[in-house]
């Protein structure tokens, strides 16, 4: 495979084309920057997993400008201090020890991207006066010259303080509207002196700090620009300048691109979530691959090992840069290159443990690995008592229970009462924008099935019949049903659940009416909208989709739009009728809907009972997932991990 080819970044040999892409792991950062032990061993284990070069979360050269006195700290790795090489020189040669390659991201500054929790107490800093993005009432304050100036020494000085610590490279961070590429676009950068103006002016801060850090650590040392080749925004960067300006940063010394999209304006594009196609960036590294000689990196939802391997082979770009597919799975370029693919941990794309987490000031893990982040911590390790382990439940946390009390060598049994392994995932799954969902039950199936756990399909539980099979511990991941909303009309044959419709239980005619806009409604609401119906969505709060991360709620704002999907939001179903629905508004005037299927979308119950029935019927019991109360598909896996390495 061209995955496992050796490549080269300037001088630099790097033993595969597989890349950790850097992720934002800010509140993995000791509090005075330097490197956490857990963010070391987030990076060692990936390096342990075949990884050919490792780039980590970003880095600062200055705290007198990005980080300004008595603001709250941002938890940002530094690379300002040669007190600092003892930690990095520790990551480094653990890095090396599995042949990896370490690369320190730069981050310059978040210019008009500051959260809101330091531009009302600080300020922000841009080339010009912009408003903040995530606080527009806060304008960003124009850098002085001697400002940018002093930058460029302190990229240079960190360049020399992480080359010594034996350090493999930087990335620098020219990407996302943060403080370099603002000054490389002319939305934010007015300026009418050398750091200004034409296109060679607004990249002339770039190009001074590669010169700088070439000069600090040796002509050698490989700079790598990652950078978003548009920005998918009115006046932001077209496609045309960003080919540009990968040629000049090759003219001026640039050893490698890694080509990514969007800005914080545009955020499902930066951070593309489960609705985004697989590959949604290749497109554009094979643009900068046509225009450049040096090494273009490739990213964008690229954890099908296939896919990765097609984007190498066709000639679209020269390495392979994963980033949430590694945390993961941080052995997926073993298991790929071992021929396992079926092993590899997928990534579903729902940004809750990744993205959601960081945003909340925790730290960072996965959805669909919990141990990420807890590398030391949450090991599986083989039980002292082996034990007779019933699961009761065949959706993602009942999988994931079976599976890690399987690795703990306990005999597992697996009752599902319905006809197939996935739970409510198997309705997620069915539009072809939620294929990650069917990719994570296929693997949770796979490797049920490797591990020997008996599974039983069509089998419902009783308290009896498992006080007859005798299990000393029982799972119980009985999931979630759909409400049945006290409407008039509710239980009409024109009416169905979404979960129903999606799963071919019922047929929708071509007028739909989605009573719910939550996350279910809505993205059943866009799967029939794309098939071609008509769909209104009517919602009783102010706004659709209150319980979607903010980022995977913009991307599916857009496609119902695209899609002429209506939303009535203040607005309550009064009565459904055989021609439609009776809806009021906030002033309470009825108003007929008409549509031929009215779909039900107002929420989830616990199925919940069978947790009393046997709790004194069994030595240990466990409610995991929806049964304990309906939520997200994170806290269905990480309760049936943890429940089942602490049995």
């Amino acid at each position: 495979m061209k995955l496992f080819e050796p490549g080269k970044i300037g001088k630099l040999h790097v033993k595969n084309r597989i890349v950790l892409a850097p992720i934002s792991l800010g509140p993995m950062v000791e509090p005075d920057g330097r490197l956490s032990q857990r963010l070391m061993d987030l990076y060692v284990a990936r390096a342990r997993g075949g990884t050919g070069m490792i780039i980590t979360t970003s880095a600062g050269v200055t705290r007198e400008i990005e980080q300004p006195p008595n603001s709250p700290f941002l938890n940002h790795l530094m690379a300002d201090d040669a007190g600092y090489v003892t930690r990095f020189s520790e990551l480094s040669e653990s890095v090396h020890e599995y042949g990896s390659r370490i690369v320190i991201q730069l981050t310059i500054g978040l210019g008009h991207n500051v959260p809101p929790y330091v531009s009302r107490t600080a300020g922000a800093v841009g080339p010009s006066p912009n408003p903040t993005c995530h606080d527009p009432a806060v304008t960003s304050r124009e850098l002085t010259v001697e400002e940018i100036q002093r930058i460029v020494r302190r990229s240079g000085f960190a360049g020399q303080v992480l080359s010594s610590a034996g350090i493999d490279g930087i990335q620098l961070n020219v990407h996302a509207g943060h403080l370099l590429d603002e000054f490389t676009c002319s939305l934010w950068n007015k300026r009418t002196d050398k750091y200004g103006g034409d296109l060679d002016g607004r990249l002339r801060l770039s190009v001074e700090i590669i010169e700088a850090i070439k000069r600090a650590a040796g002509a050698d040392f490989p700079v790598i620009i990652k950078f978003g080749l548009t920005h998918y925004i009115p006046g932001g960067r077209e496609i045309e300048e960003g080919l540009q300006m990968a040629r000049k940063w090759e003219a001026a010394g640039v050893d490698a691109l890694i080509v990514d999209a969007g800005c914080h304006e545009a955020r499902y594009w930066m951070d593309p979530p489960t609705t985004l196609p697989m590959g949604c960036w290749v497109g554009l590294a094979a643009m900068v691959k046509q225009v450049v000689k040096i090494p273009v990196i490739a990213g964008g939802k690229l954890g099908v090992p296939e896919l990765a391997e097609a984007v190498l082979q066709e000639g679209k770009a020269d390495f392979i840069a994963l980033g949430r597919p590694l945390l993961a799975d941080p052995e997926w370029a073993n298991k790929v290159k071992e021929g396992k693919p079926e092993d590899i941990v997928p990534c579903i794309g729902d940004l809750e443990g990744c993205h959601k987490r960081g945003h909340e000031r925790k730290y960072q893990s996965c959805t669909v690995n919990p141990a990420c982040g807890m590398e030391s911590e949450f090991t599986i390790e083989k039980a002292t008592k082996k034990k007779s382990v019933l699961v009761v439940g065949g959706g993602p946390g009942g999988m994931e229970a079976a599976r890690v009390a399987a690795l703990r060598g306990h005999r597992v049994s697996l009752w599902e009462k319905g006809h197939a392994l996935g739970g409510n995932l198997i309705a997620a799954s069915v539009p072809e924008l939620k294929q990650e969902y069917r990719t994570f039950i296929t693997y949770l199936s796979t490797q049920l099935n490797k591990l020997g756990v008996e599974t039983s399909l069509a089998r419902e539980a009783t308290p009896e019949l498992i006080e007859e099979t005798k299990p000393e511990v029982v799972f119980v991941a009985t999931g979630s049903t759909p409400v049945l909303p006290d409407i008039p009309g509710a239980e009409k044959g024109n009416v169905a659940f979404a979960v129903d419709l999606l799963l071919g239980k019922r047929e929708a005619g071509r007028s739909v009416v989605v009573i719910g806009g939550g996350t279910v409604g809505c993205e059943a609401a866009l799967y029939l909208a794309q098939q071609g119906r008509n769909v209104t969505i009517v919602e009783m709060l102010d706004r659709i989709m209150d319980d979607t991360y903010f980022i995977s709620r913009e991307h599916l704002l857009k496609l119902l739009e695209d899609s002429k999907v209506k939303i009535l939001v203040n607005t309550r179903v009064v009565e459904i009728t055989d021609g439609g629905v009776v809806v009021a508004g906030i002033n309470g005037r009825r108003t007929p809907l008409p549509a031929d299927t009215v779909l039900l979308a107002a929420g989830m119950k616990s199925n919940d009972g069978l947790v009393e029935a046997i709790r004194d019927r069994v030595p240990e019991v466990y409610a995991i997932g929806d049964c304990v109360r309906p939520r997200r598909v994170i806290n269905a896996v990480w309760e049936g991990f943890h429940a089942a390495r602490m049995t």
